[in-house]
């Protein structure tokens, strides 16, 4: 799967998605921050996942209507929790999210807001 990592997701996982074959960008090593809604526009664009930690995305796809390829929001997850769980929402719900999902997901529960959800 396509994914784009925020820079404020720990770096460090991009080995593990990459083990795990995913095809991994981080916005962490761009040469700076383009701000929330050209990150949205550049997964998009790219057909990325976009994997975050920041809650603002969903207002910018929910509450604005901005185009996505899907959203997957990790939250109170250690830097090593990171990589695990990542990894498992896009094994296991990595279809549902190309179709524009946005998913929040900690270390004991997930939320799906499906792409056809009403606000």
């Amino acid at each position: 799967m396509n994914v784009l990592l925020d820079t404020c997701v720990y770096g460090g996982i991009i080995g593990d998605l990459r083990v795990a074959g995913h095809d991994v960008i981080w916005s962490g090593d761009w040469p700076e921050d383009p701000g929330d809604e050209e990150i949205l526009e550049y997964a998009n664009r790219e057909g990325r996942v976009l994997v975050t930690l920041d809650k603002d995305f969903g207002e910018l796809a929910v509450v604005h209507n901005k185009p996505h390829c899907g959203i997957l929001r990790l939250v109170n997850l250690s830097s090593r929790q990171q990589a695990e769980i990542c990894i498992q929402v896009l094994d296991q719900y990595g279809q549902t999210l190309q179709e524009g999902a946005i998913i929040t997901a900690d270390v004991d529960r997930l939320r799906i807001r499906p792409a056809d959800a009403e606000v």
